[in-house]
């Protein structure tokens, strides 16, 4: 694998996005973009499969990683946005694109609003829409936010993220401490700012207009994006397929990487 390329580039509103880059030069791009409370590294149980075949820029959402927070709250118009800004710097005219969660509902908004930019949309672990209990969840976390700060919301949510074998078993230590680091690295601003966008996750009626090719990716225990949902998504998408990951919940690509890869590598035809 090339040498690591690391930069900034200023997203919507001046916001400074922080981006790497691996993987050969002249080779296809491949975008990723990672969940809420986590950065870039999310990723690295991918990296090494998708640099085989792809130039790989990953970045850091705004308020999260090396990336400026900007203002609270943010919407996916900022999010997607911040991507353009990306993709315009590296001189990128078209992409295969990768999110979990909060990202892969950006590369879904970035979708729909740019076309003819997206080769392939893989989106993990995600949500379309916002219904009431959804949004409550993120009330009461913003609310535990501005009482206890970052700190207060890490073992709970990743009770979430993880299932219980996984969160027991000694092997995964190293992962979940570096899981817990991304996490309280995460500004407060960050956090409330993409939380608010969620809250105002609206993505569901269009979801037919999509015109790339599309997996879904979710694990069978995800609490935040179950399978139902995530099933309902890909129904409503042309040229989209589910594949639904054993033993894994939230962060799906995290705790089962094999099988995550594995499909990842069967849909790119790497």
């Amino acid at each position: 694998m090339s040498a690591s390329i690391a930069g900034q580039v200023p997203g919507s509103g001046g916001t400074m996005i922080a981006y790497q880059i691996d993987g050969p030069q002249g080779a296809p791009w491949l975008m990723m973009s990672n969940s809420l409370a986590t950065d870039r590294r999310i990723w690295d149980p991918q990296i090494r499969d998708l640099t085989s075949k792809y130039r790989v820029v990953r970045y850091d959402t705004r308020g999260h990683g090396d990336s400026q927070a900007g203002s609270a709250p943010y919407n996916f118009g900022h999010l997607t946005e911040d991507v353009h800004a990306l993709f315009e710097h590296l001189q990128i005219e078209r992409a295969d694109f990768i999110g979990i969660s909060l990202g892969g509902m950006t590369g879904l908004a970035f979708a729909m609003c740019a076309p003819e930019r997206v080769g392939r949309l893989v989106c993990c672990d995600a949500r379309a829409s916002a219904p009431d209990a959804y949004r409550g969840m993120w009330e009461d976390n913003i609310a535990k936010l501005n009482q206890r700060g970052i700190a207060g919301l890490v073992e709970p949510t990743l009770e979430r993220w993880f299932t219980p074998d996984f969160m027991a078993a000694t092997k995964n230590a190293d992962t979940l401490a570096t899981v817990r680091s991304m996490f309280n690295a995460t500004s407060t601003v960050g956090y409330e700012g993409a939380a608010r966008a969620l809250q105002n996750l609206d993505m569901l009626e269009g979801l037919p207009s999509l015109q790339c090719k599309t997996l879904y990716i979710v694990g069978e225990a995800d609490m935040a994006a179950p399978v139902a949902v995530m099933q309902d998504m890909a129904d409503r998408t042309p040229q989209a397929c589910l594949k639904i990951l054993p033993n894994a919940a939230h962060l799906s690509n995290i705790e089962q990487p094999d099988a995550f890869n594995s499909a990842i590598r069967n849909f790119l035809s790497l």
